[in-house]
């Protein structure tokens, strides 16, 4: 068995944390795997690295992401579409890719030895580009959400957009939103957008403080295309994937459409997805009712 560590973080509670991890894998044999940044933190030494996505085999069992959603959502660029799972481990607040709590870590690794976890796939987008954006191009994947935003300006901005190459609306707004399931607990739903079970094959799009109050946020089934094009008083806009952001000329024509493959997580047997919701979200605290 093979397993990959990351963690953007390196204070002291996450370290000691990340020594746990390595000698809990060692003890029971398992090669680790650790980013590159980390080796320089923890107390054990001679442990093998990776810094890019091409130096993970297909071999590694399990890549896991300790911090919080963001670190998930940064631990795609090393897992990209290669199909191994990823395990988040939240060392802050509850999260809703982090799924492991601190006080569940032992817990979860006995369980990942004896394979008592399933696999659950999350969908992914891209995005291309009528004109070649090398830096995007390499990596035009998103978990959460693809998002359109104004640059350098407090004006609106308008989003021209079709669906399957038939027209949709043009958004008078601040940006607009795509989001997968996955990501419509995320930016799109504190723009107003509906929460979406994991499992449902949909997008949603969700127009961020539009000038029109009818314009509401609108599913989609995940097999339409969306082409957006963004007119405006600046010279470009911003277009972000999760939590990559990159500045687009005006008129840049934009595909959106799901990834040929999907992303995979690590679940524990007890995960329930709607008992995160009602955590997160406070559901059912009121006493009053």
């Amino acid at each position: 068995m093979k397993v990959a560590i990351y963690s953007i973080n390196n204070d002291l509670k996450s370290i000691k944390i990340i020594d746990r991890l390595i000698n809990f894998f060692k003890s029971k044999n398992i090669t680790v795997l650790l980013e590159e940044k980390l080796s320089d933190f923890v107390s054990s030494q001679n442990n093998s690295t990776f810094n890019s996505y091409k130096q993970l085999d297909k071999d590694t069992d399990i890549f896991i992401a300790l911090g919080g959603d963001g670190t998930v959502l940064r631990s795609l660029n090393y897992v990209r579409q290669n199909g191994i799972p990823i395990l988040g481990v939240n060392t802050g607040r509850l999260g809703f890719l982090a799924s492991i709590a601190e006080n569940e870590i032992h817990n979860a690794l006995n369980d990942i030895v004896q394979k008592k976890y399933s696999i659950e796939t999350r969908q992914l987008i891209e995005v291309k580009l009528e004109q070649c954006n090398q830096s995007l191009n390499n990596f035009a994947l998103a978990l959460n959400e693809v998002s359109i935003s104004r640059e350098n300006t407090t004006s609106m901005i308008t989003i021209h957009t079709k669906i399957n190459d038939d027209y949709l609306n043009v958004f008078w707004a601040d940006g607009l939103v795509i989001a997968t399931p996955t990501g419509s607990t995320g930016y799109s739903m504190s723009s107003g957008g509906p929460i979406i079970s994991p499992s449902s094959k949909s997008f949603v799009i969700t127009p961020i403080a539009p000038h029109n109050l009818n314009a509401r946020p609108l599913v989609l089934d995940d097999n339409d295309v969306i082409t957006i094009h963004v007119e405006g008083r600046a010279k470009s806009h911003n277009l972000s994937l999760d939590t990559r952001i990159y500045s687009l000329p005006m008129n840049t024509s934009i595909t959106i459409k799901k990834a040929e493959k999907p992303v995979f997580f690590v679940r524990p047997n007890n995960y329930n997805f709607f008992e995160t919701l009602r955590n997160k979200l406070f559901w059912g605290f009121d006493n009053r009712n």
